[in-house]
C-alpha cells in the first residue's frame, strides 16, 4: 500500500480513486482477506467492475460497506472518507453545514453522515477509570432569553417557562483520570441514586476520587478514597480540584455553542462520543485518530428513521 495521507489535502488526493478507496478500507476491515458477512466464508472472487465480492460458499455478492455506518449510502468514499477525516480532527467539530459545502452534498445528507461518524466514533467497552479520577456533571442546554418565540409561547401557556439555572437542560455527567483519558454520557437522571450509580460505572472502587461538593458524592467514602472542594469558598486546595473535567466540559459546550448552535437533546449523546474520543486521542496525529475511527464502522449500522425516531 501507497505511503498513508496525513493532511486531509492528500486524503482528498488519495482517495480520490475509488478502487484505492475501497482497498484501503477493505484491508483495515479485514486484515486477514474479506469475509463473507452472511455466511462468514473467506472464500471469495472479486468482481472488479462493481467493486464487489461474491462468496463461493453462499453465493452472495458483498460491497465493503455491508455491515457497516456506510451501507446502503450512494454516496462514494471519495466523499465519505474526507468527511470522516474532517470529523475525527476537527477540534471543535464541524457543523453538517460547513460539510455539505465542502462535499458539495445537500445539508441533509451531511447531517446524517456526520451522525453515523459518530456512531463509530462510540467507545464500545470502556474500562473503569483509576487511580486519581475527578467527576462532575454539568448542564446542557440553550438559555430561555435564546427560545425561539414558539417555544416561549409554549412553554409560557404551559406555565413552565424557565428563568435560567438548569430548568429544561439535559445533565451529563463526566469523570477524567488524571493525566489519561475522559469518560462521559448523558445522565439517567440526576438523583443522588442516578449519580452515585454513575460513579461507580465509570471509576474503579478504591481510586482517589475527587468532586465538587455535591451532596450526592458524599455518600461514596466507604467505596472511594473521596476528597471534594466547595466551589463557594475555592476551586483548588492543594491536589483537590476538579480542573481536569471542567475544561474538558469547556471543550464540549464550545462545540456546542460555536460550531452546532443547537443540539437535540435526543442526538446529545452521539456529539459526546465525538468529543470524548477527539479528547482521549488528543495526543495522536491526525493519520491515526482518521484510521481509529475507520476502524469502528462495522456492525454499527444507523438508518435515517432510526436516527430521527420515525421507526
Amino acid at each position: 500500500m501507497d505511503k498513508l495521507p496525513t493532511t486531509l489535502l492528500e486524503a482528498i488526493r488519495y482517495f480520490a480513486d475509488e478502487d484505492v478507496a475501497v482497498a484501503f478500507v477493505a484491508k483495515l476491515r479485514w486484515p486477514d482477506g474479506p469475509v463473507c458477512p452472511r455466511c462468514g466464508d473467506k472464500r471469495h472472487y472479486y468482481l472488479t467492475t462493481r467493486r464487489r465480492w461474491k462468496c463461493r460458499a453462499c453465493a452472495k455478492q458483498y460491497s465493503v460497506k455491508v455491515g457497516t455506518i456506510f451501507e446502503d449510502s450512494p454516496i462514494g468514499f471519495d466523499k465519505w472518507l474526507p468527511c470522516l477525516w474532517m470529523v475525527a480532527n476537527s477540534k471543535n467539530g464541524i457543523s453538517s453545514h460547513e460539510m455539505a459545502r465542502s462535499l458539495g452534498v445537500t445539508q441533509k445528507t451531511a447531517w446524517f453522515m456526520d451522525h453515523r461518524i459518530r456512531l463509530a466514533m462510540k467507545t464500545g467497552t470502556f474500562q473503569r477509570l483509576s487511580g486519581e479520577v475527578e467527576f462532575d456533571e454539568t448542564y446542557v442546554g440553550g438559555k430561555p432569553k435564546n427560545y425561539s418565540n414558539s417555544k416561549r409561547k409554549a412553554l409560557a401557556s404551559a406555565g413552565s417557562l424557565p428563568k435560567g439555572g438548569s430548568a429544561h437542560k439535559t445533565a451529563v455527567v463526566g469523570a477524567k483520570q488524571r493525566n489519561g483519558e475522559v469518560a462521559a454520557s448523558v445522565a439517567p437522571g440526576t438523583d443522588w441514586d442516578a449519580l452515585q450509580n454513575e460513579v461507580r460505572a465509570k471509576v474503579e472502587s478504591g481510586s482517589k476520587l475527587y468532586t465538587d461538593a455535591h451532596r450526592a458524592y458524599k455518600r461514596l467514602y466507604a467505596e472511594y478514597d473521596h476528597e471534594y472542594i466547595d466551589h463557594a469558598t475555592a476551586y483548588v486546595r492543594g491536589d483537590v480540584h476538579t480542573n481536569g473535567i471542567e475544561n474538558f466540559w469547556a471543550l464540549f459546550k464550545r462545540g456546542l455553542g460555536g460550531t452546532y448552535v443547537s443540539v437535540a437533546p435526543e442526538h446529545l449523546d452521539r456529539y459526546l462520543d465525538e468529543q470524548v474520543f477527539r479528547f482521549n486521542r488528543r495526543s495522536g496525529d491526525d493519520s491515526q485518530r482518521f484510521q481509529k475511527v475507520l476502524s469502528g464502522v462495522s456492525d454499527r449500522r444507523l438508518s435515517y428513521k432510526e436516527l430521527i425516531g420515525k421507526l
